[in-house]
């Protein structure tokens, strides 16, 4: 489980087509050799498990099942990454419970500046806008953000200047794809009226 709260910008330095997946090697700020052979990471909102590591990056590997299904598949050398490691028991929690499983790929329709802040508007693909509401949480790209509005399958952030800068969401323009799980409350909700 994670929180949704970024510790460090990633970034690819490598991708290999293994027999089995797909392999990317991470540079990261972090110290690798306080990250077991096994741990579980946060990569822009995918969870995915750490099989190696070096001075100053850890590697992954990667299903084409993932692949598929979020935005991994376009990663290439330089690409950023935003990493948080797995919670642990008497965290802090910053952000909202996050699982690392991807529901879905956006699209950002547009990015207007108000005051330091950015306003973000995202589309998201049917049915997941179902899951969406107004001040509920989503995560976006492994950021744990609150909903401002939903119109129809669009919904808009506010992104304060802190997480501007400390994440990869002050890389994005127009027409960007992220990667996106909404609240897992509203999961459970949705089920439950499905099947009640």
């Amino acid at each position: 489980m994670f929180t949704g709260i970024v510790t460090d910008i990633g970034r690819v330095r490598s991708v290999r087509q293994t027999e089995r997946d797909r392999r990317f090697e991470i540079a990261t700020a972090w110290n690798p050799s306080t990250i077991d052979l096994g741990a579980s990471v946060s990569h822009s909102g995918v969870c995915l498990t750490v099989v190696e590591r070096g001075d100053d990056w850890f590697a992954v590997e990667v299903s084409g099942e993932t692949l598929s299904k979020t935005t991994l598949g376009a990663w290439t050398e330089g690409t950023g990454v935003n990493l948080e490691r797995a919670a642990r028991l008497g965290d802090e929690m910053g952000g909202h419970i996050v699982s690392g499983h991807v529901d879905g790929v956006g699209r950002v329709v547009s990015i207007t500046p108000e005051g330091g802040s950015h306003r973000v508007v995202v589309e998201a693909p049917e049915p997941l806008h179902r899951f969406i509401a107004a001040k509920g949480s989503i995560t976006v790209d492994g950021v744990s953000l609150t909903v401002n509005a939903v119109d129809g399958r669009s919904f808009d952030l506010n992104i304060i200047p802190h997480t501007w800068e400390a994440t990869t969401l002050g890389t994005l323009s127009p027409d960007s794809p992220v990667n996106l799980e909404i609240d897992m409350l509203a999961r459970y909700l949705a089920r439950w009226q499905e099947t009640a």
